[in-house]
Order: C-alpha cells, then sequence, then structure tokens
C-alpha cells in the first residue's frame, strides 16, 4: 500500500460538525458507564472493543471501504502504527471506565480539560507549530493547577495525567495513521481483539462474566460497541479535518459535561484544591482562545 502522508493542517466545517457532534456524545457517556460500575473496568473494556467490531465492519461495508482494510492488514509499517494508537486508545479507556467507577468522574474531567493544551504543547514540540506568549501562560496555568491538586493530595492526580497523555498522543499519531479513519478505528479494534476475547472466554469459563448474568448488564455490554464506535469514529473522520489546536479547543465540550454530570448527578465532592484547580484551567482555556481567536482574525482569507 502506498504511504499516505496526513491530511492539511487546516479547518474545515465539517470537520467542526463532526468534532463537535463526537464531543457532545463523550459528554454524556459517564451516564452509561456508571450504570456499569458495579463491573470490573477491564470486562467493560473488553467489551467495547468485542462489540465495536461488528458495528465498525458493518459501517466499512456500507461505505464500501473494506479494500483499504484490506491492504492496510498486508502492511506491516501500517499495522506497526494501527498498533500503537489501538495500544494508547485502550489505556485511555480503561483509565476512564476505572475512573467512572471509582467515583472520580471530576479527575476524568480534569484529564480532558487539560489535554487542549496539551495538544498544543505536542503541536509545539513535535510539528513545530509556533507558541505566542498567552498560549505558554496557559500551558504555564495548567501546570500550576496539577501541581495544586498533588500538594493538597500528597501524590500526582495519576488518573487525570493518565488519560490527558493517552489521548493527546493518539490523536497525534492518529493523524500520521496511513489509512482512512473508519477503516483505522477498525484496525485498531481487530487488534485488540484478540485479547479481549481471550479475557472474555477467562471470565466465561470460570463464571465471573457480567455478560448474560443478568439481562440489563447483557444489554449494556452489548450496548458498548455501538457507544464506543459511532462518537469515536465520528471524532476520526473530524480529526483529519482540522488543525491540531482546534481539535484542543474543541474539547472543553465533553470535560464540561463530565464535570456537570460529576458534580450534579454523580454528588463528587468539589474540594477546596479543586476550587483553586480548575478556576485555573478555565483560565488556562480562555486565555489560549482568545489568542487563538486572535489569530484566527489575523489570518488572511
Amino acid at each position: 500500500m502506498a504511504d499516505v502522508q496526513p491530511a492539511p493542517n487546516t479547518d474545515t466545517p465539517q470537520g467542526l460538525a463532526l468534532a463537535i457532534t463526537a464531543y457532545v456524545l463523550w459528554g454524556f457517556l459517564p451516564l452509561y458507564l456508571k450504570a456499569m460500575s458495579h463491573m470490573p473496568p477491564a470486562e467493560v473494556v473488553s467489551h467495547r472493543v468485542i462489540w465495536s467490531v461488528p458495528v465498525a465492519g458493518l459501517l466499512l461495508v456500507l461505505m464500501r471501504r473494506t479494500q483499504d482494510l484490506k491492504a492496510a492488514l498486508g502492511s506491516p509499517k501500517t499495522l506497526a502504527m494501527g498498533a500503537l494508537t489501538a495500544g494508547l486508545i485502550s489505556v485511555n479507556w480503561g483509565i476512564y471506565v476505572w475512573a467512572i467507577s471509582a467515583d472520580r468522574a471530576l479527575d476524568a474531567a480534569l484529564g480532558y480539560y487539560i489535554n487542549p493544551l496539551f495538544s498544543v504543547l505536542l503541536g509545539a514540540v513535535l510539528l513545530g507549530e509556533r507558541l505566542n506568549r498567552a498560549q505558554v501562560f496557559a500551558i504555564s496555568l495548567a501546570a500550576l493547577a496539577v501541581v495544586i491538586l498533588a500538594v493538597e493530595a500528597g501524590s500526582l492526580p495519576w488518573a487525570a495525567l493518565g488519560l490527558t497523555l493517552s489521548w493527546g498522543f493518539y490523536a497525534f499519531f492518529k493523524k500520521w495513521l496511513p489509512i482512512g479513519p473508519n477503516q483505522g478505528f477498525m484496525l485498531e479494534v481487530l487488534i485488540l481483539s484478540p485479547p479481549a476475547l481471550a479475557y472474555f472466554v477467562y471470565l466465561t469459563t470460570t463464571g465471573n462474566s457480567a455478560f448474560g448474568a443478568q439481562t440489563s448488564d447483557t444489554v449494556l455490554l452489548l450496548g458498548c460497541g455501538i457507544v464506543t464506535a459511532v462518537p469515536l469514529m465520528i471524532y476520526a473522520n473530524g480529526a483529519k479535518l482540522l488543525r491540531l489546536s482546534t481539535i484542543g479547543i474543541l474539547q472543553y465540550i465533553a470535560p464540561t459535561m463530565i464535570f456537570l454530570v460529576a458534580v450534579f448527578v454523580f454528588g463528587e465532592t468539589f474540594d477546596r484544591a479543586r476550587m483553586i484547580a480548575f478556576p485555573l484551567i478555565w483560565l488556562a482555556l480562555v486565555v489560549y482562545s482568545a489568542s487563538l481567536v486572535k489569530q484566527m482574525r489575523k489570518r488572511p482569507a
């Protein structure tokens, strides 16, 4: 298969619409995952992988784009990149499912709030995108917020940082995966399927599987394919049509919804450290957004 260069580093209206849709869907995801909080996170993640395969596969068949997937499966370079992005997204899923089940949804919100600024940093370090003073100041504010949380808790907010790093690098490397976004997601879940199926068989044979034990749990696990594949494939299509910095701004949508759900639906405690850290991050995002809007206004038509 011929090498494919990443999409042009520009924004498109279609990309904006797709990305916003994906982030809104992700904003509601904690409500679904909370309903499965009595199940082990590893089991939930395994079903997210298993049931994403038929959903993503059906979409590829309907779009008549299976040939690219076949070519990717025969390309060692593409398989290696797919394995990297698959590994990153599986880590992200695992941390996120655990955070929701462990009543740490606020940590999940924190991680995804920090991530836009981390994406900007990645753009500067790995893509050579220049940072102005406002952007540097915004990143510094986010770093200060993490320090405050770490000092108050006596340890780093590992869940938040894990989500930030895993998703930030996933978004970056996804742009370089030499295959279409839908085929890329299918490739990722295919790569993850063997260990996911092996774990499912293990749980079933040892009598520890939630699948089949109760109708409600079985339906929730089956639905993992839809709630996982649909938003991620929508995002994957949008990400290749947007600049990394623009993706960073749009990511405010999901963590804001997660934050509101955590506080007002799940009733998680908004303690003193978070009362300081979250406003610092919000300020950082405002500073960064204002800087980006200013840059866009100066950009020639």
